[in-house]
This record gives structure tokens, sequence and C-alpha cells, in this order.
């Protein structure tokens, strides 16, 4: 396979702005991607020739207006898409609908391209990607490791970069169990603030359609052109867009299962990463507080009794009364058992997790969010094929509870194992929880750059890195020099409770200069009309109450002024007197005051 198209929103964005690809050339070379890619990853294609037709269509269209435009997206089969067969991936159950399911329509007229439906384990029953007569679908990093499911395919396209989102279900974990396995962004959204109209169902009262994308930022655009209330859902519901951006709070609570709770099935190397994950999460400001798990867990496991699994039976049930030999054996077994739920265990079951939920929801008095691992071990097909029951069961450990408990949660990527196998985090909150969640997934992403997107060569662009809104009561201030994480003066801001925002560039606009006397020795940036250099910044949110305090203690020639910086955008920031700048040290060449001191101290 050929090197991956950079297909984040962001690049993508960008190359079409600037001309360097068209919609036409770029969907040519991602219909190319799709037809190669590897086995057991797609079910159906768009055909080449109504793709094509999508994107000379969108070159007459104004991108500005379009968030999605000439976004080439993939659909798990068991979302319809109109005149593309939906499968479920069951051949006997297959039938070609005439019109898109709500979410897909959505997504198309915000400028999206569909290029095919994605494999998936069947009827949406599983969380390992290899119950499906359309064959195994393979992780993206390690072929011999499952990819995760039930979401299988629609994870694995955007991890191998063949597009630049896709669209997955989550009833048990399947929007977020593939995305830990493939190192991608996982959004499992609030029940009902995605429309399931035109969906197949597997568990209709605990279904959300659920997306994959490379970046936090790239699910939030997707999340807001789908949030849309839908009149043909019957548990369609308004986003609320609820909760404070916690975390860009100062500091904020974070929520751990106690020790006693976690479950790694003997992966020690995942339970270190966890560790570490958790030490990230407070370098973000987050309070660890241990928290009760026990009661997550206990209603993770009603999933597969009573009501639930009726549900799963009433769905498919005019095919298991006429032709049960068209399932997996591994389906039936699982579905079959929800003819037999009977109306008393259905309520006791109703009940039971209505306590459950009462004994949950009382944590979000002392957190903002919860941190889990997102899966606790991965698994070889082989492993899994030999024993698909547990296995399978064994990977929803931290997953099968969120519908049930209706809450929101984002799945991210947190590093590899030694063998190469990717590992995630999930953090969850209460429902309508939505973009602050995405807003943290941002945060985490930006402070995981080092981590490639999927199983492409790239990382998050700089386009990624547009400042972050700073929290009530705080101004955003960019600091070029001492001031800088790690560097002698931070402690300034860091006595005032600032918070870092962003990592960034300025505007090419600048000179920067190492300003005698010291110590610490200083730079200034100088705003130039010509013949300036992006500069490297940190942009730092400072109290209101601290800014005064902070800005005072600057010593001449420094002083803050407007910076604007490379995204356009403009904040305050140090800026130097040009006649400081007349026979000092002209370090531009550097672009930045970390690199001159590297050069210097070399």
């Amino acid at each position: 396979m050929n090197k991956p198209l950079r297909l984040d929103f962001a690049s993508l964005h960008a190359a079409y702005q600037s001309g360097e690809t068209t919609p036409i050339a770029l969907l040519e070379q991602v219909c190319d991607a799709a037809a190669n890619a590897p086995a057991g990853v797609w079910i159906s294609l768009v055909p080449r020739e109504a793709v094509l037709a999508r994107a000379r269509e969108l070159q007459d269209l104004d991108a500005a207006t379009l968030p999605l435009y000439g976004l080439p997206f993939a659909v798990k089969d068991n979302i319809d898409v109109a005149g593309i067969e939906t499968t479920a991936a069951c051949h006997e159950f297959a039938y070609l609908p005439e019109k898109s399911a709500t979410i897909v329509q959505l997504l198309q007229e915000a400028g999206a391209v569909v290029i095919g439906k994605t494999n998936l384990d069947q009827f949406a029953t599983g969380l390992n990607g290899t119950r499906s007569p359309y064959g195994v679908c393979h992780n993206a990093l390690l072929p011999e490791y499952v990819s995760g499911g039930s979401s299988s395919g629609s994870s694995v396209t955007v991890a191998l970069g063949i597009v630049s989102f896709s669209l997955g279900t989550d009833t048990a974990g399947s929007g977020r169990v593939p995305a830990a396995l493939n190192n991608i962004v996982g959004l499992k959204p609030t029940r009902g603030v995605w429309s399931m109209s035109g969906v197949v169902p597997a568990c209709r009262t605990q279904d959300t359609v659920s997306a994959f994308t490379l970046t936090a930022r790239d699910a939030q655009t997707v999340f807001e052109v789908a949030a849309q209330v839908d009149a043909s859902d019957p548990f369609s519901r308004v986003s609320q867009r609820n909760g404070s951006d916690f975390s860009a709070l100062p500091s904020w609570k974070l929520g751990v299962p106690d020790a006693k709770s976690l479950e790694f099935f003997g992966d020690g190397e995942y339970e270190r990463l966890f560790g570490e994950s958790v030490e990230a999460a407070r370098e973000l400001g987050a309070e660890i507080v241990e928290v009760e798990f026990a009661p997550f867990l206990e209603a993770a496991k009603l999933l597969y009794e009573g009501p639930w699994v009726a549900e799963r039976f009433r769905a498919t049930k005019p095919l298991l009364e006429t032709q049960p030999e068209a399932m997996l054996p591994v389906t039936r077994q699982i579905i079959e058992r929800g003819g037999k739920v009977t109306a008393v265990e259905t309520f006791a079951a109703i009940e039971k997790l209505a306590g459950l939920k009462k004994r949950c929801d009382l944590v979000w008095q002392q957190v903002d969010s919860i941190i889990t691992p997102t899966i606790p071990t991965g698994y070889t097909v082989e492993q899994m094929l030999d024993n698909p029951i547990q296995l399978n069961s064994n990977l929803g450990f931290y997953t099968n509870f969120m519908n049930l408990l209706d809450y929101s949660a984002i799945a991210l990527p947190a590093g590899f194992r030694g063998d190469g196998l990717p590992f995630g985090v999930t953090f969850f909150a209460p429902a309508h929880f939505d973009e602050p969640l995405l807003h943290l997934g941002g945060r985490w992403q930006e402070t995981h750059s080092e981590l490639k997107l999927g199983a492409t060569p790239y990382h998050l662009p700089n386009a990624e890195s547009k400042a972050r809104p700073a929290w009530k009561g705080a101004i955003p201030v960019a600091v070029c020099g001492a001031h800088m994480s790690g560097l002698p003066l931070n402690v300034q801001l860091a006595e005032r409770g600032a918070r870092l925002l962003q990592k960034t560039r300025s505007a090419p606009i600048y000179r920067l200069y190492a300003l005698p006397g010291g110590p610490p020795q200083r730079p200034g940036m100088v705003r130039v009309s010509e013949g300036g250099a992006p500069i490297e910044l940190e942009v730092w949110s400072v109290p209101i109450e601290a800014y005064g305090s902070f800005v005072a203690g600057i010593p001449s020639p420094l002083g803050i002024g407007t910076v604007e910086l490379e995204d356009g955008s403009k904040v305050q920031g140090f800026v130097c007197e040009a006649v400081a700048a007349e026979g000092a040290e002209d370090i531009t060449e550097f672009g930045g005051w970390r690199s001159w001191l590297a050069a210097k101290n070399s």
C-alpha cells in the first residue's frame, strides 16, 4: 500500500484552500486507496463514478459554507446509505435502502463524501472484529491482532488513512474499543443527540451512532454537524451542551477507579501505561480522586441480561424464526437467549439498573470526569477465535456500562506496548457533556503530540494548535522566553495559577533578539514590516486577579502588547521596543528561544 494520504480535517482543508489538491484529485486517490485496502475492511464501495460526480458538484460550491467540505468518510454497514445495500454483516438480512440514514444526510449536506460501507461484527454483536461472514477485519497496526468491534472496518479505514472519518455504532463499546486498538479517536456521544433513524438496531434503547477520527478537533466538527433533533427518531433529544469546560480550569477533578476494581487480565504493560496516563492527566491540571467503581462494573453486567438481550432478539426475530442458520453460531448463541426473557425479569433488571445509576451518579458530586483504560488488554485473532465469548467480554470490561448509565465518552490514544499494540484511555462524564469531553480530548492530544495519528506516519498538524479559549476570568498571554515551560521564570506563571493553553508559533512578522543583561538572559520579539519569521511561543491563561502583578514584574524594554499567532488569532503577549534590539544578537534563524539556548549551550 502506498503512503497514506494526510486526511485530518485541518490538513485537508488547508490543501484545498491552497490549491495543492482539489476534491476531484483527492477523491480519485481515496477511491484507489479504498480499492486496495486489506481484506475484511469493506463490505461494499460506492461506485467510483458516483464519488467523482459528487466531487465535481463540490467544486462549484463555497467551501467556506461547508464544514466537512470534500472530506471522505466511511459508514458502518448497519447504517443506511441510499442505493447501497445494508447487510449488518448478514447476506440473508440484506436490503437496499431508498434513502440514507438521517446522520448520513446531515454529513453529506455539510460537504462530506461517502466512500463505502464497512465490515462489522454481525448485527453489531461483538467487540472484536472477527464475527463476520465478510472476513476478519485485522488491526491496522499489527494485523495479527483483532481490530476491535463491532465497528471494526470503520475504525481501520480511518487508522489506515483511507478516509478522514467514519461512522460506527456503540451499544457496549463498539465506538471505543476499536479506537483504542487502532490508535485513533472514538466519540460516543450522549444517547439520542445523534439520530438513529436509518440504523439497524442492536439494542434500540441503548444504541448510538459513534464517530472515529484522527483528532479530537475533527470529532468535535462531526459532533456539531450531527447534533440535530430528528422527528423521525422517537429517542432523539436536544443536545443540551451541559457542563463547563472543566479541563480548562486551573484545577479540575478527575476520578480514577479504585485499585481493587482495576483489571488488566495480566497485561502489565497496559497497567503501566494507564498509570502514566493518570500522571499525564495530572499535568493537565487534574486533581486525581479515587472513586468506588464497583457499581459501574455491576451495571455493565446487565447489558447482556434481561431486557437488553431481549432487544437484540426483537431486532432480528424474523430472521431467527425463518433462517436461524443465516447467523454466525456465536452471534446466534448470544441473541437467542433474548427470546426467553420474561416480563418479570425485564422489570427486575430495569429496577436494578435504576438503583445502580443512583449510586453511580453520586460520583459526579466528587469529580468532573472519570478516566479508565478503554480496554484492559488486547488479543490476537487466533486467541479470539479460540475463546470468542470470554475474550470478547474482557474487551468490554470498561465500556459496557456507559450507555446503560446514560453517559458521554471519548476514547483517546495514549501510548503503545513494547510490541507496538496501541493503548488508549477513555474519559467519560454525564449525559450532554460531549463538548467539554471533546475539548479535553483536544488538550490531551496536544500534550501527546509525539503519537502518530492512527497507523499513518503523520502527527497532530500545526493547524490544530489554534488557541483554546482561556477559562472564564482569565487572560491568554503569549510568552517567548524564560517564562516557557521548564525555563527559569515559568514559576512566575505557575505560582499565579496560570495554565498552559497551547504550544504554537507567531505569525511570520517578527524578529527575535537575545537582549544583553540577566540572568536570566531575555529574548526580545520585535514586530517588523518585512523579513519576519514565525517564532516559537507558548500561550498561557493567566487569572485576571493575578494578571496585574504578573505584568507589573516585566522589566523594560519588554512589555505586553498584541501578538499575532500563526493561525491569525491575536492574544496579549511579550513584545519588545524596537530600539532595544539595536546592537542585540539577532537569533531569528533559530526559530525560538529554546533552540537558541540549546545551540548556545551545546
